[in-house]
């Protein structure tokens, strides 16, 4: 009974439906995509497919440890097919690419590479994300690639504009093919979801010649690698959004040099689509543990890290630090910069204990040296 109540009250639903109806039907069906969950591969079956391509893009969202892994799995399950990978970074531009190879090479420490590459003034996402991926090149001796330009110049580009850059900086840019639609569209909406300069149409542009500058720059310095190194495969790591639908460095890559390629995107979170990405991921929720700190603002300040304001609760203020003395050195270790101080307390945690050396102003003595225990927070 209750079978025969159910058929009858679809077939009635089917009778009264508007015309239109079927044709809007077919059209959302041709349109859906489907995603059998009983089939999805785990990431170590997909590096067999990767591995066929010399060259293989891996996105990020940049605060996400999740991702990061993701990364180093494709670039360890590719080096064991691959023994002469290359990886490849957005994210340090490329005038450190000596202190990068000294680092991979053996020849300093990861603190004089954090020092040499200046990482913490061109990056600002905790080193620890990435850590393990420059430490597994390190071991295996994998070249890290730096592909960026100066943050200077891509941001004089975005404030100023092309035409504000000088002969020499003009000089030193790379081939610019211009903006298609797509990718002048979906830099459009990106503008419009980001606090910027102006809403101008000429501060769009500048915004948008900004980013293919970033593109274009990216792509070409891997394209010159593999036109040098034509039996090397590389793994390029950058933002999600200059890999998706291929239009921001893969497509200008091609543009350069032909090479096989392949996308993975780590969960881009937009609608999907077909043409996005060869692989995505969707990875599970990975946090790094609390980092320990002293919630102090600083400078430099000559020899040592100036000490120029306190965060609320700081840790170094309730230890007894003041503002404008210069901290000199932290459990022995000499510090001589900002960075210094971080990569001192890079493996620290909340609630441990370091002894600062401060250099305090003294108005009758000059100057005295002393020391402080801070519990970091």
């Amino acid at each position: 009974m209750k079978k025969s109540v159910v058929i009858g009250m679809v077939t009635c639903v089917m009778a009264f439906a508007p015309a239109w109806a079927s044709g809007d039907l077919a059209r959302n069906s041709a349109r859906t995509q489907v995603i059998d969950l009983r089939q999805l591969p785990r990431l170590s079956q997909i590096v067999t497919a990767l591995a066929e391509r010399q060259l293989v893009f891996v996105g990020e969202t940049h605060d996400q440890y999740s991702h990061h892994l993701n990364q180093l799995e494709v670039i360890r399950g590719l080096h064991e097919i691959h023994p002469q990978l290359v990886v490849a970074i957005e994210f340090l531009p490329r005038q450190v690419q000596p202190a990068l190879d000294d680092y991979v090479q053996g020849r300093i420490d990861e603190g004089e590479m954090l020092r040499r590459t200046a990482y913490f003034t061109h990056w600002g996402f905790d080193y620890r994300l990435y850590r393990p991926i420059f430490q597994y090149a390190s071991a295996n001796r994998l070249p890290i690639l730096a592909l960026n330009y100066p943050r200077s110049l891509t941001s004089k580009v975005a404030r100023k504009g092309l035409q504000g850059l000088s002969e020499e900086e003009r000089a030193a840019l790379p081939q610019m093919d211009g903006a298609d639609t797509r990718y002048r569209e979906r830099l459009a909406a990106i503008y419009q979801r980001h606090p910027h300069a102006g809403d101008s149409e000429a501060a769009f542009e500048n915004f948008l010649n900004a980013q293919l500058l970033w593109d274009e720059g990216m792509a070409e310095r891997i394209a010159e690698f593999l036109r040098e190194h034509p039996e090397r495969h590389m793994v390029v790591l950058a933002g999600n959004g200059h890999l998706v639908y291929g239009m921001g460095i893969p497509d200008r890559v091609k543009k350069r040099v032909g090479v096989t390629s392949a996308i993975v995107l780590n969960d881009p979170q937009e609608g999907l689509a077909s043409d996005m990405a060869d692989f995505l991921l969707l990875p599970g929720e990975v946090t790094l543990p609390p980092k320990g700190m002293l919630g102090i603002i600083l400078e430099e300040g000559g020899v040592g890290a100036l000490v120029n304001g306190f965060a609320e609760g700081s840790a170094g203020e309730v230890a007894g630090l003041q503002k404008g003395d210069r901290i000199v050195g932290i459990d022995g270790q000499s510090i001589r910069t900002p960075e210094d101080v971080q990569i001192a307390l890079l493996d620290r945690a909340p609630g441990d204990v370091v002894e600062l050396s401060v250099s305090r102003e003294i108005w009758i003595a000059g100057e005295k040296v002393t020391t402080l225990r801070a519990r970091l927070q």
